[in-house]
């Protein structure tokens, strides 16, 4: 790449360049993304996976995407979530949406924010049938674990949930 003037401001100092129109800009006048930034996509959009922008192209493409993913995310976090062995409570609720997988996690958190990610990407509420399992990973003498599983979005209302009647009975 040469060395050019930065098209957003004009310095002289332009060493970088725009991951999508190419032009030369200064370090100032870059956003920058970091690496995972859009990690919890299922496939992160071509115009989304660079890593340096000029004003103009992140105010016209990466910042309205940037707000809805993370918009997103806080959807997920208050996402209701319902593991495999909680049939009960779950059994009349609709399952008419496909299972999704998350693999290789890092841990049993992330894997259940991935899934509810993918839950509020089908506008659901809640992440039914959730069964995760870990598997450990070693290198040399190091050991750690990754987290695989599958769960299945789903829509819930309050008066499907089956309420916990034991307190009425017995409330000490």
């Amino acid at each position: 790449m040469k060395k050019d003037s930065c098209s957003s401001c004009g310095k002289s100092k332009a060493n970088l360049e725009c991951g999508l129109c190419h032009e030369p800009i200064c370090k100032a006048c870059t956003h920058f993304l970091d690496d995972g930034q859009f990690s919890f996509l299922a496939k992160i959009p071509a115009e989304l996976a660079h890593n340096t922008y000029c004003e103009a192209c992140f105010n016209e493409t990466v910042a309205s995407a940037l707000t809805n993913y993370e918009q997103k995310m806080e959807q997920a976090k208050e996402i209701l979530v319902f593991e495999k062995s909680q049939a009960k409570e779950t059994r009349l609720i609709k399952r008419d949406q496909d299972l999704v997988n998350v693999n290789d996690c890092l841990d049993y958190d992330q894997a259940v924010l991935r899934l509810a990610f993918f839950a509020v990407m089908a506008n659901c509420n809640a992440i039914i049938d959730v069964d995760l399992k870990s598997k450990k990973v070693r290198d040399g003498s190091y050991q750690s674990s990754t987290w695989s599983g599958t769960g299945r979005p789903a829509m819930v209302q309050a008066d499907q949930l089956v309420k916990d009647r034991s307190i009425r009975d017995n409330p000490n």
